[in-house]
């Protein structure tokens, strides 16, 4: 594992910068409808919405699946306390995956989700920025220097194990049914379900071995 760098101010760099790149990225969602917003002329607001909700739906749909990204990751951040180069490096792994999601969220508003390509794009990217979350969490947990004294060996990989797990499901669906469009999202609302399950079976496992482990959280 590489030099952890106690550097606070460095620290408040990577979450701050984090941060804005972030906000930047789900800023971004809204332009297409401000640009839609210029089409305005000789409609009104219901003609408007009826020709263009398809840009709507697919906005509101990132916003709520890049700030769920961003709640995450503000969960990871506040349970530790420096930093390595590792975790920088994946953490822009993560960043770039964010950045990214705008652009297949536009080809959906632009060519539909009935597009299987746009689809897998659009879901694949959403898999690639879970798949760095965990690794982020799995630098953390195999790096206990970095972890903040009250909750320093508590910390497990298994929330962001499952949230990726759902994510590649949830692909494997729109790849073998590309017909359903973004239908098989409404699948990652089985997360919250499946994540308790797992946290029961690792809490009988822990029992039984003797040692007792907190409940995983994000």
């Amino acid at each position: 594992m590489s030099e952890v760098m106690r550097t606070e101010r460095g620290f408040d760099r990577l979450v701050n910068f984090s941060d804005a790149v972030v906000a930047i990225a789900i800023t971004l969602l809204i332009l297409p409808l401000v640009d839609t917003a210029t089409e305005l002329d000789g409609m009104t607001l219901s003609e408007l919405f009826e020709k263009d909700g398809q840009k709507l739906l697919v906005f509101v749909i990132s916003f709520v699946v890049i700030g769920r990204f961003w709640l995450a990751h503000h969960r990871i951040y506040e349970r530790i306390v420096s930093y390595n180069t590792t975790l920088i490096w994946v953490n822009m792994f993560w960043l770039l995956t964010i950045v990214f999601l705008p652009f297949p969220t536009e080809l959906i508003a632009t060519t539909g989700s009935a597009n299987p390509d746009t689809t897998l794009l659009y879901v694949g990217t959403m898999l690639a920025t879970s798949v760095s979350s965990a690794a982020q969490q799995w630098v953390i947990v195999r790096s206990p220097d970095l972890q903040a004294p009250e909750v320093r060996g508590t910390l497990t990989v298994l929330p962001s194990l499952a949230t990726s797990v759902m994510m590649l499901v949830v692909l494997l669906v729109a790849l073998a049914l590309p017909d359903l469009g973004l239908l098989p999202l409404l699948l990652l609302l089985f997360t919250g379900p499946v994540l308790a399950v797992l946290n029961r079976v690792e809490k009988r496992r822990a029992l039984r071995a003797g040692r007792a482990r907190p409940t995983p959280s994000e």
